[in-house]
């Protein structure tokens, strides 16, 4: 049953209506405190008896320029614009002097035009009089707030209202329990013409969704959220830009995916998050195909808890794999991921391992006691600039020679299938970090050459919304800091996808591949990475000119654009339209293998960073090496 607004929320309803023609009010009523502290002055002076009688037949004139002196002294002041909720010691510093200053001209005009009828007394006390009733009547009215804000929020933070646009099923279960967690919602919008004018658990469809722009419905919102979990990529993006043109923060209930894997529920609303603004149609999958590839086999992930890592772990569990191994470095990475998949599949069989994808000797180990059928390859270090220099051997290291010791380690195990998280990055790379996928990619390239039984591929694509290292995390600390939003480049774009849509298109290329294939995603339009700062900037209920954005100038190892291989020339399409192979032109021998392995193996600690880089570029003949 819907928890209908209580009689606090329309309480608050009504003190944010009133808020927002506050000035005229605010001296409307200290007008009528003034004029009732007047006639209570004269009834302190004169008795109950006289206090109508003995005033002089003037008085009332006297009353009205009295309350005129006092309201153009407080313009003058500024007391309409105080916020009588947050009233404090300033606000009654300032009522103080403006009632003294009121008082003092009020007795000298009346003294001037000699009206001796007014009591000197009446003229002496009726500024600490009013001083007293402007005080009561904030101290009431914050009183009368703060109990109506405990009453809604079960604590003193401050009351959220909010518009909600959609009044289909998840606004209804929205309603349901959001009253219960301290928001009032003040209206629902919808495009549904037979919804128009209906009430849902009390709460009024104002209009349609476009009217969230209009100034009396949002004007006493604090937040606005969007309630289209059903809705299409599209609708759901630009009710999402409609949203943020208020300048209110904008909130949404969860996507229908994250509703159907389990992972929220519709009555918790989250932020937007720029996945919502770029994301595109759900990937159509052969689950058949897919579910065959895992049901009931071990598989294992290396790097299990990093951003793709954890969210190829959460989609291979939906198969229903006999055992799911978790191979990570992190420690406290490997707990999270075990902590989420037990929550959401907590039959699953979990081994969780602490390992290092450049000990060749425990991954042997690993595979022979473990026997996994399947192995997704995305231990890796991915950060660009900080890849570059100093820790360029650690790129190298982990990313090259760790997918050398995995791949081995899984063909003398007798693996199924082998498949490398790679990226856009080793595409024609401009630094160390793509320079050593690319290299792993030939890594693999080269053991599908060798007769192993074990189907060895890789799969490419670009940046992934959301994880560690990208832009998103980092935007959103600035923005929480107050600015400024610092991008590289006014020019530069990124291809983007969410975690979700990479890790359901990894495993669909993993039941398509062929030994030695490179697939490529199919990654949309380029973002440009200003504009998704700009959209971040607006959806937090700012301006851009109160956050402000910053170019810094491109890091080193840093393209204006990533390039992904993924046009007719260079690849050649496969059997699911947003996958293709990519043609790679670079071959590599046993001899190359070698000479890369014992490079690898050297460690080499000295040697400065340019002439490794000059190094790799021998095994690497794409790299552009600065």
């Amino acid at each position: 049953m819907t928890d209908r607004p209580s009689i606090w929320h329309r309480v608050d309803r009504a003190l944010a209506r009133v808020r927002m023609h506050r000035r005229p009010l605010s001296l409307l009523i200290d007008g009528l405190v003034i004029a009732l502290c007047w006639n209570a002055t004269y009834l302190f002076r004169l008795g109950f008896e006289r206090w109508l009688h003995a005033r002089p037949s003037y008085d009332v004139w006297v009353m009205l320029g009295v309350v005129a002196v006092y309201l153009g002294v407080f313009v003058l002041a500024g007391v309409p614009r105080g916020m009588w909720r947050f009233s404090g010691f300033g606000e009654v510093k300032r009522l103080t002097l403006a009632c003294l200053a009121s008082g003092l001209l009020c007795a000298v005009a009346v003294l001037m035009a000699q009206l001796t009828k007014v009591p000197r007394a009446v003229l002496a006390l009726h500024p600490f009089v009013t001083l007293i009733g402007l005080c009561m009547v904030r101290v009431a009215y914050r009183m009368l707030y703060e109990h109506a804000r405990s009453q809604i929020t079960g604590s003193d933070t401050e009351v959220r209202r909010a518009i909600v646009m959609g009044a289909g099923e998840a606004a209804k279960l929205l309603l349901a329990s959001i009253h219960q967690q301290g928001w009032i919602v003040l209206g629902l919008l919808d495009d549904d013409p037979a919804k128009r004018g209906a009430r849902i658990g009390g709460v009024p469809v104002l209009g349609r969704l476009a009217d969230v722009a209009r100034a009396e419905i949002r004007t006493e919102a604090t937040h606005v959220i969007v309630a289209l979990p059903g809705a299409t990529v599209a609708q759901r993006r630009k009710a999402i830009d409609l949203a943020a043109a208020t300048e209110l923060p904008v909130l949404t209930v969860p996507s229908a995916s994250e509703l159907q894997d389990g992972s929220a529920r519709v009555e918790r609303v989250r932020s937007v998050e720029p996945e919502d603004l770029l994301g595109r149609e759900p990937v159509q999958l052969d689950e058949a195909g897919i579910a065959e590839l895992i049901s009931g086999k071990t598989v294992l992930v290396t790097g299990a808890g990093g951003s793709i890592g954890s969210e190829l772990c959460r989609q291979v569990a939906r198969y229903g794999p006999a055992r799911l191994v978790l191979y990570e470095m992190s420690e406290f990475a490997l707990y999270q991921i075990e902590q989420q998949l037990g929550d959401l599949h907590p039959h699953l069989p979990l081994v969780r391992l602490m390992g290092d994808v450049k000990n060749l000797e425990h991954l042997r180990a690993t595979f022979a006691a473990q026997r996994p059928h399947l192995i997704f390859h995305a231990a890796a270090f991915k950060h660009v600039p900080l890849m570059e220099d100093e820790n360029a051997w650690a790129a190298l290291q982990n990313n090259t020679l760790g997918t050398w010791n995995a791949a081995t380690a899984a063909a003398e195990a007798g693996v199924e299938r082998f498949v490398l998280i790679s990226t856009d990055k080793a595409v024609n790379p401009t630094n160390v970090m793509g320079a050593s996928k690319r290299a792993a990619e030939m890594v693999l390239s080269h053991l599908a050459t060798l007769g192993h039984k074990t189907v060895f591929s890789a799969v490419r694509f670009g940046n992934v919304l959301g994880s560690s290292g990208s832009v998103i995390p980092k935007f959103k600390e600035q923005i929480a800091k107050g600015g400024p939003v610092t991008v590289t480049h006014p020019h530069i774009t990124r291809y983007f996808m969410t975690t979700a849509e990479a890790a359901r298109l990894v495993l669909q290329a993993v039941a398509l591949a062929e030994t030695g294939q490179v697939y490529v995603l199919d990654m949309g339009e380029p973002v440009r990475i200003v504009d998704l700062a700009r959209n971040l900037i607006r959806l937090s209920g700012h301006r851009e000119r109160e956050i402000g954005i910053v170019f810094s100038g491109l890091r080193p190892g840093e393209k204006l654009y990533e390039e992904l291989l993924a046009d007719a020339d260079t690849s050649l399409p496969s059997a699911h339209p947003r996958l293709r192979i990519a043609q790679l032109q670079v071959q590599v021998d046993d001899v190359w293998a070698r000479r890369l392995l014992t490079w690898l193996s050297n460690v080499d600690v000295g040697m400065p960073a340019k002439e490794r880089r000059k190094e790799l570029q021998g095994f690497v003949s794409e790299y552009l090496a600065s």
